[in-house]
C-alpha cells in the first residue's frame, strides 16, 4: 500500500503501525489500535465477527467444523507446535535489513503480533487487502521463531544450540532453502486461508526485512481417516511425543535452563529433503520395506509388533539374521537414548520440474537421472528443547549407514528460537526485547 492510497476503515494504514511500533508496545498501545479500527467501523474492523462468513459445507457437516475450528493464539506457548498438524503449510524466512537494529526487530513483532491475533481467530488485518478471506479461520496457526543475528540485535544471550547445525556429509545444502533472522510457520487447513494468510504477513516488509525464502507443504491432516504418509509411501512420523504424555514438555519446551526469554519456547528444525523418486518407484516393495525397517503397509517394524510399538533392533529371525536390517533407517533413527527424541512435525513437497525434465529452483539430489519427472521431497520440521542434545546425535548416526541417504539429500537446513506465547496486551518476542 503506497502513502497515497486510501487507508482501511478506521484511518490507520499499515505503514503508520509500523511507524507506531514501539508505542504499541504494551496492553495500551494494542488496546488503542483495536478501539481505532473498532470505531471505524468497515470490514477490518476489529470487532468483526470471528468465523462469520461463507462455510465449505452445510452447518453441523464435518467439513464446516474443520473450517470454522479457531485454535487460541494467547497463552504460555504458541500453537503450532503441540497443535494437532493441519493439511496446509507454508513456512517463511526473513533477513533483516543491513543496520536494522532491535527496535526495527520490535516494530517488525508488534505488527505481527496483532495481525497472528486477528487472522487466527478468522478476522482480517488493519490493511488487509482482501478481508473476506480472513474467514473462516480454518484451524489456522502462526508460529514465529528467531535466528542468531535477530537475537543478537537485542543484546541478549542465545541458546548454545541457535546456529547452524554441523555439516553432515550427505548435505548438499543451498541459500536458497537455508538460515534466516526470522520465521513464521504458517498452518491451516484451507490453503487458500493459508495464502491469504502469508500475504498478509509479508504485504509492508519493505523497510524492514527481506524474504529470504519460502517452502511450501502438504500432508493428511490429523483426524484423517488414515496415517500420514511420506510420497514415498512410508508411514511418517509413527514415534512421536503426545502433547499429552508426561514427557512431552520436557522433550519439547526450553525450562529454567532458559536463557530466561525464551522460557516456554522451543528450538525449531527446519530440513529440505530432496527424494530421488524416479530411482526409488524402481525398487521393489520388499526392498523398499528394508530400506526403511518398517512394512509398507501400515508402518510397522520389521522386528514385528505394533506401529507404535518401539523398534527391536535385536530381534532376529529363523535363520539367525537381524530383522532390521544394519542399514535401514529405522535403526539409525530409532531413540538411543531419553534424550534423542523429538517431535516431529513433517509436510511433504512437491514442485514443478523444469523444460526437459530439470528441476527448478534447486539442485538435484545426487542420485538424480537426466528426465526427472519429480521435483518432490519431506519439509521436515522438528521441535525440541535442545537442538544439540536431542536433534544431532540423530543425524550424526544417519549420516553413513543409512542406506535411506542413497535416495534423498537434504538440500535446506534451518535452526530457530520458537519464541514463548504471549498474553492479553503482550507482543510475541516481549521477554527478547524487554
Amino acid at each position: 500500500m503506497s502513502e497515497h492510497q486510501p487507508t482501511p476503515a478506521g484511518g490507520f494504514s499499515r505503514r503508520s503501525v509500523l511507524g507506531y511500533g514501539a508505542a504499541l508496545v504494551g496492553g495500551a498501545g494494542l488496546g488503542a489500535v483495536g478501539q481505532a479500527a473498532r470505531t471505524g467501523g468497515g470490514a477490518v474492523a476489529d470487532g468483526s465477527t470471528p468465523g462469520t462468513g461463507a462455510s465449505s459445507g452445510p452447518a453441523g457437516t464435518a467439513a464446516s467444523a474443520v473450517f470454522d475450528r479457531l485454535e487460541p493464539f494467547e497463552g504460555d506457548h504458541q500453537h503450532g507446535v503441540a497443535s494437532a498438524p493441519q493439511a496446509h503449510a507454508t513456512v517463511i524466512a526473513l533477513d533483516l535489513l543491513p543496520g536494522a537494529g532491535k527496535e526495527d526487530l520490535r516494530r517488525l513483532l508488534t505488527v505481527w503480533t496483532d495481525d497472528i491475533r486477528r487472522l487466527t481467530q478468522g478476522r482480517p488485518t488493519l490493511s488487509d487487502p482482501q478481508p473476506e478471506l480472513a474467514t473462516p479461520a480454518a484451524g489456522l496457526t502462526i508460529t514465529v521463531g528467531v535466528g542468531p543475528r535477530a537475537v543478537a540485535l537485542t543484546g541478549r544471550p542465545a541458546p548454545a544450540w541457535l546456529r547452524p547445525l554441523p555439516a553432515f556429509a550427505v548435505d548438499k545444502l543451498t541459500p536458497a532453502y537455508s538460515d534466516g533472522d526470522i520465521l513464521a510457520q504458517v498452518c491451516g487447513d484451507d490453503p487458500t486461508v493459508v495464502a491469504h494468510a502469508v500475504r498478509a504477513l509479508l504485504i509492508d516488509l519493505p523497510g524492514l526485512a527481506t524474504l529470504r525464502w519460502m517452502q511450501r507443504g502438504f500432508r493428511r491432516p490429523a483426524g484423517s481417516a488414515s496415517t500420514m504418509r511420506n510420497l514415498m509411501g512410508q508411514v511418517d512420523g509413527t514415534i512421536n511425543p503426545d502433547p499429552a504424555s508426561p514427557d512431552f514438555a520436557d522433550l519439547v519446551w526450553v525450562g529454567s535452563e532458559g536463557p530466561d526469554w525464551l522460557v516456554g519456547g522451543t528450538g525449531m528444525v527446519v530440513r529440505r529433503i530432496a527424494m530421488n523418486l524416479d530411482v526409488w518407484d524402481q525398487l521393489s516393495r520388499t526392498d523398499k520395506e528394508q530400506v526403511i525397517g518398517r512394512t509398507l503397509a501400515d508402518g510397522t517394524p520389521l522386528s514385528g509388533g505394533k506401529p507404535t510399538d518401539k523398534v527391536d533392533l535385536k530381534a532376529v529371525d529363523a535363520s539367525g539374521l537381524t530383522k532390521i536390517p544394519m542399514f535401514a533407517h529405522t535403526r539409525h533413527a530409532a531413540a538411543q537414548g531419553a534424550r534423542d527424541r523429538f517431535l516431529r512435525r513433517p509436510y511433504s513437497y512437491d514442485e514443478p520440474v523444469g523444460p526437459h525434465g530439470s528441476v527448478a529452483a534447486a539442485p538435484a539430489p545426487a542420485t538424480s537421472v537426466a528426465g526427472t519427472t519429480s521435483n518432490a521431497g519431506l519439509l521436515f520440521i522438528t521441535f525440541q528443547r535442545d537442538v544439540d542434545e536431542q536433534f544431532v546425535p540423530v543425524q550424526k548416526r544417519l549420516e553413513k549407514p543409512d542406506l535411506l541417504n542413497k535416495w534423498t539429500t537434504p538440500i535446506g537446513s534451518a535452526v530457530f528460537a520458537i519464541l514463548p506465547g504471549c498474553r492479553a496486551g503482550e507482543i510475541l518476542g516481549q521477554a527478547l526485547l524487554a
